[in-house]
C-alpha cells in the first residue's frame, strides 16, 4: 500500500530533524524516516553552533532544553604550534568586537539531538518512522520512497539528510566530488584545573588542528586531528598519559588535565555534491557537503541549508518539489557551500604542507588579521553568517546600527 506525504526526509540527524520542523511549520505533512539507534549512546562529540543556528533552536523552543549542558563561546583563538620557520602570530577573535555577547554555544551532540527529537515528536504534522530509506524512484510529478519496513510513500519532495553515503543523492543521480585527507580526528572531553573563560583555542600543528572547546565548568571538549598511523598509539594510552599529552598540547594553558573520556576516532574526508537541488529532491547536511572540523563550520553549514530550505518552502505552494523550487534552493546554497568548503580545505592543507611560500602566505594573512581590527571584524561576521561582514560595512551608509542581525533564511 502506498501512503501519501507532502515531504519525506531521509535521515534524522540534527539537520534532518530541523528540516522536518521547518517543513511542518510551512504546513507540509512530513515523514521523517530513520532507524532507531541513529545516535550513539556513547557519542562524546560536541557541536559549536554559531548565532544563526542558536536563533533557530530558540525559534523551535528547544534551546532551553540543552542550554544547561552548553557553554558560550566568547573568544576564538588560533595558535600556531607547527614549530616551523615561518609561524603565524596568535590571533584572538572576540565576540564583543563583532557586536555579540558570544559567537554561539558549544552543545553536546546528545543534548542537541534529544532536544530536537522532543520537538519533532510533539509536532502534529511530522510522522517519524523507525526505518531507513531503502529505495527512491522519481517521475515528473512525484517521488516514491520505499522504506526498510516495506512501507512506500508517494511524495512531492524527498530531502536527503542521510549523510556522506546518501542513498537519496545516489537515487537522484546526483554526482559528487570527494576526497580524503591523511588525517583522523580524535574526539574526547576532559577536566582542567583552570577555568577556560569561555575561550576556545585551536592549536595548529603540522598534523592538523588540536582544538579545545569550552563546556560548562572546568571542562572542555577536544578535537585532536592527527595522522592515522598515530591514532592507535594515542587511543591505547593509559588515562594519566593521555591527560598529560593533552596538557602538553594545550601548552599547560588550562593547568592540569584529568578525567579524559575514552577517545573516539573519525577519519577525515570532504565531499561536495554537484547540485544541491533538482526536481523532487533537495540535499542538506553531509548529503550535500562534508569537510574537516575546522573553524566550527560543519553543522553550522547544515543549519544554513535548513534555513534556505525553509525560505524556498515558504513560497513553494502546493508543490514543494517542483523543479523551479529546487533550482532556487540550489542557487541559494552554492556560494556559501563552495566558499566554506574551499576555505576549510585550503586552511587544512596549509598545515600539512612543507612548501615555504604557503607557510609564509598563511603567516602573513594571520598577521594582517591580528593587526587590522576592521578586517578581523569582517572575517568574524562572515564566519558567523554569510554576508554578515558586508551588511555591517553597509550599516552606516544606510543610517543604521552596524550590528549584524541574523535571520533564519541565511545566504
Amino acid at each position: 500500500m502506498t501512503k501519501p506525504a507532502d515531504i519525506v526526509i531521509s535521515g534524522a540527524g540534527p539537520t534532518g530533524m530541523a528540516a522536518a520542523l521547518e517543513a511542518a511549520a510551512c504546513g507540509y505533512r512530513t515523514v521523517l524516516a530513520a532507524p532507531s539507534g541513529t545516535f550513539l549512546d556513547d557519542d562524546s562529540r560536541t557541536t559549536a553552533l554559531m548565532q544563526p543556528a542558536i536563533h533557530m533552536l530558540r525559534d523551535y523552543g528547544i534551546f532551553s532544553d540543552c542550554e544547561e549542558a552548553a557553554a558560550p563561546l566568547k573568544v576564538l583563538r588560533m595558535v600556531d604550534a607547527t614549530g616551523r620557520l615561518f609561524r603565524a602570530p596568535t590571533v584572538s577573535f572576540r565576540a564583543a568586537e563583532a557586536g555579540y555577547e558570544e559567537f554561539g554555544f558549544n552543545i553536546p551532540n546528545q543534548a542537541l539531538n534529544t532536544a530536537l527529537e522532543k520537538a519533532v515528536k510533539a509536532h502534529d504534522l511530522i510522522e517519524t518512522v523507525d526505518a531507513m530509506v531503502s529505495a527512491v524512484a522519481f517521475n515528473d510529478d512525484a517521488a516514491f520512497v520505499t522504506l526498510s519496513n516495506g512501507d512506500t510513500y508517494e511524495t512531492r519532495l524527498v530531502v536527503g539528510a542521510d549523510g556522506v553515503h546518501s542513498l537519496v543523492r545516489q537515487a537522484a543521480d546526483i554526482g559528487q566530488r570527494s576526497w580524503s585527507y591523511p588525517q583522523t580526528a580524535l574526539v574526547a572531553a576532559f577536566d582542567h584545573e583552570r577555568h577556560h573563560e569561555f575561550i576556545s583555542t585551536e592549536f595548529h600543528t603540522q598534523e592538523g588542528p588540536f582544538t579545545q572547546v569550552p563546556l560548562p565548568g572546568n571542562r572542555s571538549s577536544l578535537v585532536w586531528v592527527m595522522r592515522p598511523e598515530r591514532v592507535e598509539t594515542v587511543m591505547a594510552m593509559e588515562p594519566d598519559a593521555l591527560a598529560r599529552a593533552i596538557e602538553d598540547n594545550l601548552q599547560s594553558t588550562l593547568g592540569k588535565v584529568s578525567n579524559v573520556t575514552k577517545p573516539q576516532g573519525w577519519p577525515l574526508s570532504s565531499l561536495v555534491a554537484h547540485t544541491f537541488g533538482k526536481a523532487r529532491v533537495m540535499l542538506i547536511g553531509q548529503a550535500a557537503h562534508a569537510f574537516p572540523p575546522i573553524g566550527a563550520q560543519g553543522l553550522n553549514l547544515g543549519f544554513r541549508d535548513v534555513a534556505d530550505l525553509a525560505a524556498v518552502l515558504a513560497k513553494a505552494g502546493e508543490d514543494p518539489g517542483a523543479a523551479a523550487v529546487a533550482r532556487r534552493y540550489d542557487m541559494r546554497r552554492r556560494a556559501d557551500v563552495y566558499m566554506r568548503t574551499g576555505g576549510v580545505d585550503v586552511l587544512n592543507r596549509s598545515l600539512l604542507t612543507d612548501f615555504l611560500p604557503v607557510q609564509m602566505g598563511r603567516a602573513a594573512f594571520l598577521s594582517v588579521l591580528r593587526n587590522i581590527s576592521p578586517l578581523r571584524g569582517l572575517v568574524m561576521r562572515e564566519g558567523i553568517e554569510p554576508g554578515g561582514g558586508l551588511k555591517a560595512m553597509a550599516g552606516p551608509f544606510r543610517g543604521k546600527d552596524a550590528d549584524v542581525r541574523t535571520d533564519r533564511a541565511a545566504g
